[in-house]
Protein backbone atom coordinates (compact mmCIF):
# COMPACT_ATOMS: atom_id res chain seq x y z
CA UNK A 1 0.00 0.00 0.00
CA UNK A 2 1.94 3.20 -1.24
CA UNK A 3 2.20 5.92 1.78
CA UNK A 4 0.60 9.30 1.34
CA UNK A 5 2.67 11.92 1.16
CA UNK A 6 2.32 15.08 2.89
CA UNK A 7 2.14 18.36 0.69
CA UNK A 8 5.59 20.48 0.11
CA UNK A 9 5.05 22.96 2.15
CA UNK A 10 4.43 25.86 -0.39
CA UNK A 11 5.91 29.63 0.98
CA UNK A 12 4.41 31.25 -1.92
CA UNK A 13 0.69 30.12 -2.17
CA UNK A 14 0.74 30.13 1.62
CA UNK A 15 1.45 33.94 1.93
CA UNK A 16 -0.61 34.90 -0.98
CA UNK A 17 -3.61 33.29 0.05
CA UNK A 18 -2.83 35.07 3.74
CA UNK A 19 -3.16 38.34 2.12
CA UNK A 20 -5.90 37.63 -0.17
CA UNK A 21 -7.78 36.59 2.87
CA UNK A 22 -7.15 40.20 4.39
CA UNK A 23 -8.29 42.08 1.33
CA UNK A 24 -11.13 39.78 1.30
CA UNK A 25 -12.30 41.77 4.11
CA UNK A 26 -12.07 44.87 2.97
CA UNK A 27 -8.75 46.58 4.31
CA UNK A 28 -5.12 47.18 3.61
CA UNK A 29 -3.22 46.88 7.17
CA UNK A 30 -0.29 48.21 5.26
CA UNK A 31 -2.28 52.01 5.35
CA UNK A 32 -2.22 52.33 8.80
CA UNK A 33 0.44 54.96 10.41
CA UNK A 34 2.20 53.11 12.65
CA UNK A 35 5.75 53.31 14.72
CA UNK A 36 6.82 50.35 16.49
CA UNK A 37 9.61 51.19 19.24
CA UNK A 38 10.09 53.84 17.15
CA UNK A 39 11.03 52.27 13.90
CA UNK A 40 8.80 52.74 11.15
CA UNK A 41 10.38 49.08 9.24
CA UNK A 42 10.52 45.86 10.48
CA UNK A 43 13.67 45.09 11.35
CA UNK A 44 16.00 41.65 11.78
CA UNK A 45 17.49 40.53 15.35
CA UNK A 46 20.93 42.85 14.62
CA UNK A 47 18.94 46.39 13.51
CA UNK A 48 19.07 46.00 9.81
CA UNK A 49 15.56 46.66 8.31
CA UNK A 50 13.84 44.02 6.33
CA UNK A 51 13.72 44.90 2.61
CA UNK A 52 11.23 44.24 -0.68
CA UNK A 53 8.54 41.63 0.15
CA UNK A 54 9.46 40.52 3.68
CA UNK A 55 9.62 44.19 4.89
CA UNK A 56 5.82 44.35 3.33
CA UNK A 57 5.16 41.52 4.88
CA UNK A 58 6.00 41.92 8.37
CA UNK A 59 4.68 45.58 8.33
CA UNK A 60 1.34 44.18 7.62
CA UNK A 61 1.48 41.43 10.22
CA UNK A 62 3.15 44.24 12.87
CA UNK A 63 -0.28 46.24 12.31
CA UNK A 64 -2.84 43.23 12.65
CA UNK A 65 -0.88 41.76 16.20
CA UNK A 66 -0.62 45.36 17.62
CA UNK A 67 3.46 44.09 17.76
CA UNK A 68 5.35 47.12 20.00
CA UNK A 69 8.28 45.91 19.13
CA UNK A 70 9.63 46.34 15.26
CA UNK A 71 11.96 43.27 15.67
CA UNK A 72 11.79 39.69 14.17
CA UNK A 73 14.02 36.69 14.84
CA UNK A 74 14.27 33.07 14.50
CA UNK A 75 13.59 30.34 16.87
CA UNK A 76 17.30 29.65 16.90
CA UNK A 77 18.31 33.31 16.88
CA UNK A 78 15.61 33.90 20.29
CA UNK A 79 17.53 30.75 21.91
CA UNK A 80 21.36 32.26 21.28
CA UNK A 81 20.36 34.59 23.36
CA UNK A 82 18.74 33.04 26.30
CA UNK A 83 15.22 33.91 25.48
CA UNK A 84 11.81 32.06 24.68
CA UNK A 85 8.94 31.68 22.30
CA UNK A 86 5.98 32.04 24.61
CA UNK A 87 3.61 28.75 24.30
CA UNK A 88 1.13 29.35 21.67
CA UNK A 89 2.85 31.86 19.76
CA UNK A 90 2.25 31.29 16.29
CA UNK A 91 5.35 32.31 13.60
CA UNK A 92 5.54 34.20 10.48
CA UNK A 93 6.32 32.93 7.29
CA UNK A 94 9.32 34.80 5.31
CA UNK A 95 11.37 34.49 2.08
CA UNK A 96 14.84 35.13 1.40
CA UNK A 97 16.37 34.50 -2.44
CA UNK A 98 19.56 33.39 -3.12
CA UNK A 99 21.24 31.83 -6.36
CA UNK A 100 23.62 28.11 -6.84
CA UNK A 101 26.02 27.30 -9.37
CA UNK A 102 26.40 24.60 -11.12
CA UNK A 103 29.10 23.62 -13.31
CA UNK A 104 28.18 22.34 -16.88
CA UNK A 105 30.69 19.76 -16.55
CA UNK A 106 29.21 18.43 -13.47
CA UNK A 107 25.98 16.93 -15.96
CA UNK A 108 28.77 14.29 -17.31
CA UNK A 109 27.16 15.43 -20.93
CA UNK A 110 29.87 15.99 -23.35
CA UNK A 111 27.29 13.87 -26.32
CA UNK A 112 28.08 17.41 -28.68
CA UNK A 113 31.72 16.97 -28.85
CA UNK A 114 32.19 20.40 -27.62
CA UNK A 115 33.52 20.60 -23.40
CA UNK A 116 31.72 22.92 -21.66
CA UNK A 117 32.91 22.17 -18.52
CA UNK A 118 34.18 25.83 -17.55
CA UNK A 119 30.45 26.81 -17.93
CA UNK A 120 28.37 27.16 -15.11
CA UNK A 121 24.77 27.82 -14.79
CA UNK A 122 23.48 30.11 -12.29
CA UNK A 123 20.33 28.99 -10.79
CA UNK A 124 17.85 31.18 -8.52
CA UNK A 125 15.51 29.82 -5.92
CA UNK A 126 13.19 30.90 -2.84
CA UNK A 127 13.40 29.70 0.45
CA UNK A 128 10.89 30.12 3.17
CA UNK A 129 11.93 30.83 7.35
CA UNK A 130 9.79 31.27 10.30
CA UNK A 131 9.90 34.30 12.29
CA UNK A 132 8.25 35.81 15.51
CA UNK A 133 8.24 39.56 16.73
CA UNK A 134 10.29 40.16 19.93
CA UNK A 135 6.81 40.70 21.61
CA UNK A 136 5.81 37.21 21.16
CA UNK A 137 9.06 35.96 22.91
CA UNK A 138 10.26 36.20 26.73
CA UNK A 139 13.95 36.63 28.06
CA UNK A 140 14.93 39.10 25.79
CA UNK A 141 16.91 42.34 26.52
CA UNK A 142 15.04 44.98 27.52
CA UNK A 143 16.81 46.70 24.20
CA UNK A 144 14.58 44.79 21.41
CA UNK A 145 11.59 46.53 22.99
CA UNK A 146 12.44 50.03 22.47
CA UNK A 147 10.39 52.95 23.88
CA UNK A 148 7.67 54.44 21.08
CA UNK A 149 8.57 58.03 19.52
CA UNK A 150 5.90 60.53 19.65
CA UNK A 151 3.26 61.01 16.85
CA UNK A 152 4.17 64.44 15.27
CA UNK A 153 1.36 66.59 14.43
CA UNK A 154 1.23 68.54 11.26
CA UNK A 155 -0.66 71.51 10.72
CA UNK A 156 -3.76 70.85 8.21
CA UNK A 157 -3.46 71.38 4.31
CA UNK A 158 0.09 72.71 4.61
CA UNK A 159 3.34 71.72 3.53
CA UNK A 160 5.91 69.45 5.67
CA UNK A 161 8.99 70.73 5.10
CA UNK A 162 10.97 67.56 4.87
CA UNK A 163 8.24 65.47 2.90
CA UNK A 164 7.81 68.77 0.35
CA UNK A 165 11.85 68.80 0.37
CA UNK A 166 12.21 65.47 -1.02
CA UNK A 167 9.84 65.55 -3.75
CA UNK A 168 10.66 69.19 -4.89
CA UNK A 169 14.51 67.37 -5.85
CA UNK A 170 13.21 64.73 -7.98
CA UNK A 171 13.38 65.32 -11.83
CA UNK A 172 9.70 64.05 -12.59
CA UNK A 173 7.87 67.21 -13.74
CA UNK A 174 4.58 67.67 -11.30
CA UNK A 175 1.46 69.73 -11.92
CA UNK A 176 -0.93 70.92 -9.69
CA UNK A 177 -4.22 70.87 -10.89
CA UNK A 178 -7.77 69.90 -10.21
CA UNK A 179 -8.94 66.96 -8.43
CA UNK A 180 -7.72 64.22 -9.27
CA UNK A 181 -4.00 62.08 -9.48
CA UNK A 182 -2.73 60.56 -12.35
CA UNK A 183 0.33 59.68 -14.00
CA UNK A 184 0.44 61.08 -18.06
CA UNK A 185 3.08 58.69 -19.86
CA UNK A 186 2.52 60.81 -23.81
CA UNK A 187 3.94 63.84 -22.03
CA UNK A 188 5.94 62.11 -19.16
CA UNK A 189 3.87 64.22 -15.99
CA UNK A 190 2.11 63.62 -12.90
CA UNK A 191 -0.81 65.37 -12.50
CA UNK A 192 -1.72 66.15 -8.51
CA UNK A 193 -4.44 68.37 -6.46
CA UNK A 194 -3.18 71.21 -4.62
CA UNK A 195 -1.93 70.25 -1.06
CA UNK A 196 -5.17 72.59 0.14
CA UNK A 197 -7.53 70.07 -1.42
CA UNK A 198 -6.05 67.35 1.62
CA UNK A 199 -6.79 67.97 5.01
CA UNK A 200 -3.93 65.68 6.50
CA UNK A 201 -0.87 66.36 4.49
CA UNK A 202 0.41 63.18 4.68
CA UNK A 203 -1.77 62.06 2.21
CA UNK A 204 -1.08 64.31 -0.18
CA UNK A 205 2.68 62.98 -0.40
CA UNK A 206 1.50 59.72 -0.14
CA UNK A 207 -0.93 60.21 -3.43
CA UNK A 208 1.87 62.01 -4.80
CA UNK A 209 4.18 58.84 -3.83
CA UNK A 210 2.07 56.36 -5.53
CA UNK A 211 1.61 58.57 -9.02
CA UNK A 212 5.76 59.07 -9.00
CA UNK A 213 5.91 55.07 -8.65
CA UNK A 214 4.00 55.59 -12.16
CA UNK A 215 6.42 57.62 -13.60
CA UNK A 216 9.43 55.40 -12.70
CA UNK A 217 7.86 52.63 -15.40
CA UNK A 218 8.86 55.19 -18.29
CA UNK A 219 11.26 53.34 -21.16
CA UNK A 220 14.37 56.30 -20.10
CA UNK A 221 13.21 55.51 -16.00
CA UNK A 222 12.63 51.97 -14.97
CA UNK A 223 11.35 50.74 -18.41
CA UNK A 224 8.45 48.78 -16.06
CA UNK A 225 6.07 47.25 -18.99
CA UNK A 226 3.37 44.52 -17.54
CA UNK A 227 1.99 44.84 -21.47
CA UNK A 228 -0.99 46.44 -23.03
CA UNK A 229 -3.03 48.71 -19.47
CA UNK A 230 -6.23 49.24 -19.87
CA UNK A 231 -9.03 50.09 -16.62
CA UNK A 232 -9.33 46.58 -14.84
CA UNK A 233 -7.22 44.82 -17.05
CA UNK A 234 -4.52 42.40 -15.01
CA UNK A 235 -1.71 44.90 -16.73
CA UNK A 236 -3.40 47.73 -15.02
CA UNK A 237 -3.37 46.06 -11.75
CA UNK A 238 -0.47 44.53 -11.60
CA UNK A 239 1.02 48.50 -11.91
CA UNK A 240 -1.22 49.16 -9.57
CA UNK A 241 0.26 47.20 -7.05
CA UNK A 242 3.49 48.16 -7.48
CA UNK A 243 2.75 51.70 -7.14
CA UNK A 244 1.29 51.04 -3.39
CA UNK A 245 3.76 49.28 -2.68
CA UNK A 246 6.10 51.80 -3.56
CA UNK A 247 4.16 54.40 -1.09
CA UNK A 248 4.47 51.94 1.49
CA UNK A 249 8.29 51.68 1.00
CA UNK A 250 8.67 55.57 0.25
CA UNK A 251 6.36 56.24 3.30
CA UNK A 252 8.30 54.54 5.71
CA UNK A 253 11.52 56.67 4.85
CA UNK A 254 9.69 59.76 4.95
CA UNK A 255 6.95 59.50 7.96
CA UNK A 256 3.37 58.60 5.84
CA UNK A 257 1.43 55.69 4.75
CA UNK A 258 0.23 54.65 1.08
CA UNK A 259 -3.09 56.69 -0.19
CA UNK A 260 -4.95 56.84 -2.84
CA UNK A 261 -7.86 59.47 -3.63
CA UNK A 262 -10.15 56.30 -4.08
CA UNK A 263 -10.30 53.65 -1.98
CA UNK A 264 -13.07 51.43 -3.28
CA UNK A 265 -14.19 47.84 -4.02
CA UNK A 266 -12.78 47.82 -7.62
CA UNK A 267 -9.10 48.96 -5.84
CA UNK A 268 -9.22 46.21 -3.74
CA UNK A 269 -10.65 44.18 -7.08
CA UNK A 270 -6.97 44.85 -8.44
CA UNK A 271 -4.99 43.43 -5.82
CA UNK A 272 -7.87 40.02 -5.37
CA UNK A 273 -7.30 39.58 -9.24
CA UNK A 274 -3.79 39.71 -9.41
CA UNK A 275 -2.80 37.65 -6.27
CA UNK A 276 -5.41 34.40 -6.89
CA UNK A 277 -4.32 34.51 -10.51
CA UNK A 278 -0.37 34.37 -9.62
CA UNK A 279 0.69 33.25 -6.22
CA UNK A 280 4.10 34.53 -7.79
CA UNK A 281 2.50 38.38 -8.31
CA UNK A 282 3.27 39.71 -4.52
CA UNK A 283 7.05 38.44 -4.27
CA UNK A 284 7.48 39.94 -7.97
CA UNK A 285 6.14 43.45 -7.56
CA UNK A 286 7.45 44.07 -4.16
CA UNK A 287 10.68 43.65 -6.20
CA UNK A 288 9.58 45.90 -8.64
CA UNK A 289 8.41 48.23 -5.73
CA UNK A 290 11.64 48.67 -3.76
CA UNK A 291 13.49 48.66 -7.28
CA UNK A 292 11.05 52.27 -7.89
CA UNK A 293 11.68 52.94 -3.87
CA UNK A 294 15.27 52.98 -4.21
CA UNK A 295 15.01 55.07 -7.28
CA UNK A 296 12.88 57.81 -6.47
CA UNK A 297 15.36 58.36 -3.39
CA UNK A 298 18.06 58.49 -5.71
CA UNK A 299 17.19 61.05 -7.70
CA UNK A 300 15.96 63.34 -4.89
CA UNK A 301 18.98 62.85 -3.63
CA UNK A 302 20.70 63.51 -6.87
CA UNK A 303 18.22 66.85 -7.05
CA UNK A 304 19.05 68.20 -3.85
CA UNK A 305 22.91 67.29 -4.00
CA UNK A 306 23.19 69.50 -7.60
CA UNK A 307 20.94 71.96 -6.05
CA UNK A 308 23.57 72.55 -3.11
CA UNK A 309 26.58 72.59 -5.11
CA UNK A 310 24.51 75.60 -7.37
CA UNK A 311 24.29 77.51 -4.20
CA UNK A 312 27.63 77.01 -2.90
Amino acid sequence: MARSRTPKFDASEVITNEIIRIIERGVLPWRKPWTAGGSSRPLRVGGEPYQGVNNFLLTMRTVMAGHSSPFWMTLPQANALDAKVRKGEKSSVVVYYGQSRRDAGDEHDHSDGDDHSEEARIFRFQKSYRVFNACQIEGLPDSFYPDPEPVPEHPQSEPIPHMQAFFDAIDITTVFTGTEAYYLPPVDKVYMPSITRFQDPRNFYGVWAHELAHATKAPHRLNRDFGFSKFGNTSYAREEIVAELTSVFLGQTLGFTAHTLEMNAAYLHNWLHVLRSDKGAIFKHAADAQRACDYLIARSETGRAGRSAEAA
